[in-house]
């Protein structure tokens, strides 16, 4: 194997490992992470609260009708009783009895109102419930599954990286620092030729260092300073 054929393999290998970094560190920063289902929690709060409030309304409303039932009924006994014979007295019972109902239907219509809107507040609790019951399944889930592929690419890159250290050891010391050099410079440090055309640049190889290349050595791009490597 030709030294600019190690060279390209190492640099094959080390973009394995830079890829499977970025994903591993990808998967690593979403494990945890639970804004949707926060926000569907926060949610949910939101709208227990809002129907325990309305419940606490219809309690209310409920108590306020009942009281002013008892007090109608109170009046109707005083009223046909037989006890009151005085009829200006009479009058004014009949009075509060009429005023009581006014206010009794209008306790009603706000009890009904009240009742519409605690049942439309269940089914919105409902909804809101089942929507962060299934994103906290999908979360755990999730979760699972990112737990797996964090052990599965940690397994790869260790592999990996002892498959670029078997590599590196392989190459001369001198060689392998212009190659990190050139890395750490523009990322890519070696650049195919193909059809005596530089692939990282573009641009045509001389003919001087086309043979230069095929040879093997270490031989860089005029143009973009790349080692060239040029497969058989």
């Amino acid at each position: 194997m030709t030294l600019t054929k190690q060279l390209y393999e190492l640099q094959e290998v080390d973009t394995d490992i830079e890829n499977t970094q970025q994903t591993l560190n990808l998967k690593t920063g979403q494990l945890g992470k639970r804004d949707e289902l926060d926000a569907a929690q926060a949610n949910l709060t939101e709208k227990r609260k809002e129907l325990e409030a309305l419940n606490h309304k219809r309690r209310e409303a409920e108590a306020e009708l009942e009281d002013t039932t008892g007090k109608i009924e109170a009046a109707n006994q005083q009223l046909y009783g037989g006890r009151i014979t005085n009829s200006k007295e009479l009058s004014n019972l009949q009075h509060e009895v009429n005023t009581l109902k006014e206010i009794n239907d209008r306790l009603e219509t706000k009890e009904l109102e009240i009742i519409d809107r605690v049942e439309a507040a269940e089914k919105t609790v409902a909804a809101a419930t089942a929507d962060y019951q299934s994103l906290e399944t999908e979360w755990q889930q999730t979760q699972k599954q990112l737990e797996a592929d964090i052990v599965l690419l940690k397994k790869i890159l260790a592999d990996l990286t002892e498959k670029r250290s078997s590599l590196a050891a392989q190459i001369e010391p001198t060689t392998l620092s212009l190659y990190d050099k050139i890395r750490q410079q523009k990322k890519q440090a070696v650049a195919k030729v193909e059809q005596g055309i530089c692939r990282a640049c573009r641009i045509s190889i001389s003919a001087s260092n086309l043979q230069k290349a095929r040879g093997g050595q270490p031989v860089l791009c005029g143009s973009c300073g790349r080692i060239l490597f040029i497969s058989s």
